[in-house]
């Protein structure tokens, strides 16, 4: 009798193992690329909405801005 049961969480457990590993995802994704903080050099005053500072970064050639910090610097960035 204690065989049969030390049999079948035997075969249950390798059936769980089976099905738990064909769960697993197919693909494995990228690491997202880098991106590079630079102060602005053209954006005046203190940095409160981040899309003017994102429009002014643009016109310097980067991909967006945020706004950063205490002193509310506005910071462009780009891929590196």
């Amino acid at each position: 009798m204690a065989r049969s049961i030390t049999l079948v969480c035997t075969i249950f457990f390798f059936l769980f193992l089976l099905v738990s590993t064909e769960m697993q995802p197919t693909h494995v994704e990228e690491p997202e690329a880098r991106t590079c903080d630079s102060q602005s050099h053209s954006f005046k005053g203190v940095c409160w909405i981040k899309h003017n500072c994102a429009n002014v970064c643009k016109t310097e050639g980067f991909t967006g801005g945020h706004c950063h910090g205490f002193r509310r610097r506005c910071f462009c960035s780009k891929p590196c």
